[in-house]
């Protein structure tokens, strides 16, 4: 499978993707927000869009759509549960449907929590070496997690990181829906000030343009982001000044971390 990744470059940081069958040169436009780049990246490449998928129904995620389809005539597919608030989705998604369009093969993964509608993509051999690849939206971010601020919810955000990311392999790669490394590996350090490979990596992208941000895998973002550290005795004592009452379960340090995130 082939991957293009588009730094949108607006106030909200998105990515736009394309993902391309090397066979067939079938393409699926992810997250449309920047029409322009999507169709003519698609031209350019020799690339025929046949299908538009929205990983949920925010604005920034779905504005490019409209432009894509009449250019195209893809039809939009998201989860069943965005079908009423994202205009003229042909097919609503459920748990564990796959995606097929060429040799592209991609497992429907529903995580709530950023919105109650919001899915991930996992191709589970997609990778240049075979590995994983997770397109994640506005769920799991580089050393984050999203926020749950626009209809979505911190407790069920926590159930899709146990549930969905925990059990995904180290090799797979991420994907998310936007670019806020920097703020976030700074948030990181505010939580874990001695996390070695925080600073490493904090030092690696302070000089990356945002188009040029890496390609983080699983295992690298276990050794750095909070919300995939929930059990770190460091993480949890230096919660317990901003919370002297933090329980000891780790839905209650997610829900701590999300708290002083939204804020950061």
């Amino acid at each position: 499978m082939m991957v293009l990744r588009k730094y949108v470059g607006n106030a909200l940081r998105n990515f736009n993707y394309l993902l391309a069958c090397e066979e067939t040169r079938q393409a699926i436009a992810l997250d449309p927000l920047d029409s322009d780049w999507i169709l003519t990246t698609a031209e350019a490449e020799g690339w025929d869009i046949r299908l538009i998928i929205n990983t949920h129904e925010h604005h920034d995620h779905i504005d490019g759509n409209p432009a894509v389809q009449a250019a195209t005539g893809a039809p939009v597919w998201a989860h069943e549960n965005a079908m009423e608030t994202i205009p003229n989705v042909e097919r609503g998604l459920v748990a564990g449907d796959e995606v097929e369009l060429g040799s592209m093969r991609l497992k429907v993964l529903f995580t709530p929590g950023h919105t109650m509608a919001h899915l991930c993509l996992l191709s589970e051999h997609g990778g240049p070496e075979g590995q994983a690849l997770l397109f994640s939206g506005d769920t799991l971010f580089n050393a984050c997690a999203g926020n749950c601020r626009n209809g979505g919810n911190v407790d069920t955000m926590y159930d899709t990181f146990i549930a969905q990311f925990q059990p995904l392999p180290d090799t797979t790669l991420l994907y998310p829906g936007h670019d806020y490394m920097k703020n976030n590996l700074g948030f990181a350090l505010d939580r874990e000030p001695d996390n070695q490979l925080a600073q490493y990596w904090q030092e690696q992208v302070e000089n990356v343009a945002d188009e040029d941000m890496p390609v983080m895998n699983l295992g690298q973002e276990r050794t750095y982001n909070p919300f995939l550290r929930l059990h770190k005795t460091a993480i949890r004592e230096r919660l317990r000044e901003q919370f002297p009452d933090l329980g000891d379960g780790d839905r209650d340090v997610f829900r701590a971390l999300r708290s002083l995130r939204d804020d950061w």
